[in-house]
């Protein structure tokens, strides 16, 4: 059982597959070999991510400790492998791991549905910590725009942010990615369609989630893993209003964004103009 302390600012909520962890769920072949048989040491963290993770965790005063909350597609038999992983790579471990009961057998011998699950969850813990903000992190690679896009529709003024990790391009899911910008941006939020984890960090420290020491431990970790020679550039689609910039992505602004930028790694931030940051416990005195 985990009772937040009463200086947590916001709840974390962030997908394992392709997110944190490189699993690979484009090419279903490999994601199951590193599913079922790669092991924690042989598995690969994206650059930067743990450091996100600890960032978001210990937020601006460094002590925050806020809750950390982790969903994911695969079976409840890796939760061990999944454990060392976290600890290998110092990721903050939330209260509850949450895995899938894929509950097969010969009758159903497929798992329930990814999406249905990821949703659910994330509805109960907005319920259960419904006194405090959200903050979102997945990629485009699988369901999780989808998901967020119905989460933020169906609870307005409870997510801060939603940040996603650009590890996908078809046609198909710039179609969902271009859903959840015009739902998040007319809630008033922020969406960050990331390449790295930088940009997830600077957009968290502009909006008063991390301290500046989150953002360049950030940087540090990726340039340790010899990511940091890649410089992503950030590309905004912002309108005076959440209304105006949710109907500059209606109009096709963020898929020209996307289509220009097909054959490098970028940045693109959507979010109003007026979109202010969450106030820290100073600006409350």
């Amino acid at each position: 059982m985990y009772i937040p302390p009463t200086n947590c600012r916001f709840v974390v909520i962030s997908d394992i597959d392709d997110t944190i962890m490189h699993t690979g769920v484009a090419n279903k072949l490999k994601m199951l070999w590193r599913l079922f048989v790669a092991d924690a040491e042989s598995r690969v963290a994206f650059p930067g991510a743990a450091a996100l993770c600890r960032a978001l965790h210990t937020g601006v005063t460094g002590d925050d400790a806020n809750p950390m909350l982790y969903v994911s597609r695969a079976p409840w038999g890796i939760y061990d492998m999944l454990d060392e992983f976290f600890r290998q790579h110092e990721i903050p471990v939330g209260p509850v791991l949450f895995l899938r009961e894929w509950g097969l057998s010969w009758r159903h011998p497929l798992p329930r549905r990814a999406e249905d699950h990821k949703r659910e969850l994330i509805s109960h813990m907005l319920a259960l910590y419904r006194d405090l903000p959200f903050v979102l992190i997945g990629d485009s690679g699988q369901h999780d725009p989808e998901v967020y896009a119905q989460v933020v529709a169906d609870h307005p003024g409870r997510v801060l942010a939603v940040y996603i990790r650009n590890v996908s391009r078809g046609a198909g899911r710039v179609a969902e990615i271009e859903h959840l910008a015009a739902t998040v941006a007319a809630a008033g939020s922020s969406l960050v369609l990331a390449a790295d984890s930088d940009a997830m960090a600077q957009h968290a420290g502009g909006l008063g989630l991390i301290a500046p020491e989150g953002g360049q431990a950030v940087s540090a970790e990726r340039a340790a893993a010899g990511a940091a020679e890649v410089v992503a550039e950030t590309q905004q689609v912002v309108g005076p209003t959440a209304a105006a910039t949710s109907q500059k992505v209606a109009d096709g602004k963020l898929k020209s964004v996307l289509e220009e930028g097909s054959d490098t790694p970028l940045n693109v931030v959507v979010e109003p103009a007026n979109r202010g940051g969450l106030s820290t416990p100073s600006d409350a005195n």
